[in-house]
């Protein structure tokens, strides 16, 4: 079964704000990897662990941040590139699958 393709989502964020959304992204859990761009040059790209939210994130994380904020404190306008990890497929639950009125009613019976 072939992989599911990759979902890339593209922002501008003043350097201010830069940091901020960063940690937001990474509270997240859904993204792979982010990539920090300037005039089309790649500033800095780190990927993301697989699983790690909240407290965890800001302690693995921690290296990371900082060298965010040093670019936060020298650019003013960065272009945020996110890979994030492509949505599970929508499944319908069993009951609803063929539940006894609907399945009888069925146009091809």
């Amino acid at each position: 079964m072939a992989e599911p393709r990759q979902h890339f989502e593209t922002f501008k964020v003043k350097g201010g704000q830069l940091l901020d959304r960063i940690r937001e992204i990474i509270e997240e859990g859904n993204a792979r990897r982010v990539i920090l761009k300037k005039d089309d040059r790649v500033l800095l790209e780190f990927p993301l662990s697989v699983g790690v939210g909240g407290a965890a994130a800001a302690v693995l994380f921690a290296p990371t941040l900082a060298a965010v904020g040093a670019i936060a404190a020298l650019v003013s306008d960065v272009d945020v590139i996110i890979e994030r990890r492509p949505p599970p497929p929508q499944e319908l639950p069993p009951a609803e699958q063929t539940s006894g009125e609907n399945a009888a009613q069925s146009p091809g019976n």
